[in-house]
């Protein structure tokens, strides 16, 4: 009988565990919280509940899925790899580019498979996109401009979103590290960035003590400059991309799952699918995970650690303005 531990009690985790008797109705689900309190509550999904991962590892679980806050990532994941079992971290793969780099040399000693969950490229719509650059139909990409905004109040009804994960600075919070995906695609549709100029800030609105805003300019290496915005302030959420290029300009709206391309004909859709179904997003990247990382959306450490490094290196040139 398959076993997986999940590590974490949020709605990431929660998330995963239903997946993962969708994927596997079979399966034993083995759950810890990310301290190794052992929970009062009723935890949906779970079969065992243990509190250290000594016990996740005497169950001879097939595979983790860590789901802890990301400074614990590392903590968490390293016994399990040397112990042979497989684990998908959840984005960010950590909040330090030491502890990343420590993951990635256990996973290369141990040869155990594992990988972190940016699920955003599973999107049918990037998919598209994906596809559409690489297929040389937009010609040079000149500039991509990124955007993605929510209120972080409105993030998870019912609990205090001062106390959450988002907004504390010790459990990865601020708009760098929670809302990554975007920085994680860009790279994966334009290469690796180098950072021109950042502004970092905390705007007092929501009062807590991580950056609420950023605003990034970066180039790749094949010349495009792409620029990001990262916010916790929009009351209505907005995550789009725009990508201009030498015959024309391709709009991806990933909330709407819509793909409208731009040039001189005038404007046609190339892709919509609202009604697409986001939670095929976290099961194809598990099936994918089960599979042995087979597709190009699945993130590896080592193109994570780059989100990372870019994370901090961020943070260090450029502060936290007030």
């Amino acid at each position: 009988m398959m076993r997986v531990a999940v590590i974490g009690l949020g709605n990431i985790a929660k998330r995963h565990r239903s997946n993962i008797k969708k994927m596997f109705p079979e399966a034993e689900i083995i759950v810890m919280s990310a301290s190794g309190r052992v929970p009062s509550e009723l935890i949906c999904n779970a079969d065992y509940i243990v509190s250290n991962i000594q016990n996740i590892i005497d169950y001879t679980v097939d595979m983790a899925i860590i789901a802890s806050p990301a400074p614990l990532h590392s903590l968490h994941a390293i016994p399990l790899i040397e112990a042979g079992i497989p684990v998908l971290i959840e984005k960010p793969v950590t909040t330090s580019v030491e502890d990343a780099k420590s993951i990635i040399k256990a996973k290369s000693k141990y040869q155990v498979n594992a990988g972190v969950g940016y699920c955003l490229k599973y999107l049918s719509s990037a998919l598209f996109v994906k596809k559409f650059i690489e297929s040389g139909r937009a010609g040079k990409v000149i500039n991509a401009n990124i955007e993605i905004g929510q209120y972080l109040p409105d993030w998870r009804p019912n609990t205090d979103y001062k106390k959450s994960v988002s907004a504390i600075h010790s459990l990865g919070g601020g708009v760098l590290f929670e809302l990554s995906h975007d920085i994680d695609y860009a790279q994966w549709l334009f290469g690796k960035l180098e950072i021109e100029h950042a502004l970092i800030r905390n705007t007092g609105e929501l009062g807590i003590e991580v950056e609420d805003v950023a605003d990034i300019l970066a180039t790749s290496h094949s010349g495009c400059v792409v620029s990001l915005h990262l916010d916790f302030l929009q009351r209505q959420a907005s995550r789009k991309c725009k990508i201009i290029s030498n015959r024309g300009a391709l709009v991806w709206d990933l909330i709407k799952n819509q793909v409208v391309w731009t040039d001189e004909t005038g404007e046609s859709v190339l892709f919509s699918d609202e009604l697409w179904d986001r939670n095929k997003m976290y099961l194809n990247m598990l099936s994918d995970f089960n599979n042995n990382n087979k597709s190009d959306s699945f993130s590896s450490i080592e193109s994570s650690l780059s989100v990372v490094e870019l994370i901090t290196g961020l943070k260090t040139k450029f502060g936290i303005e007030s």
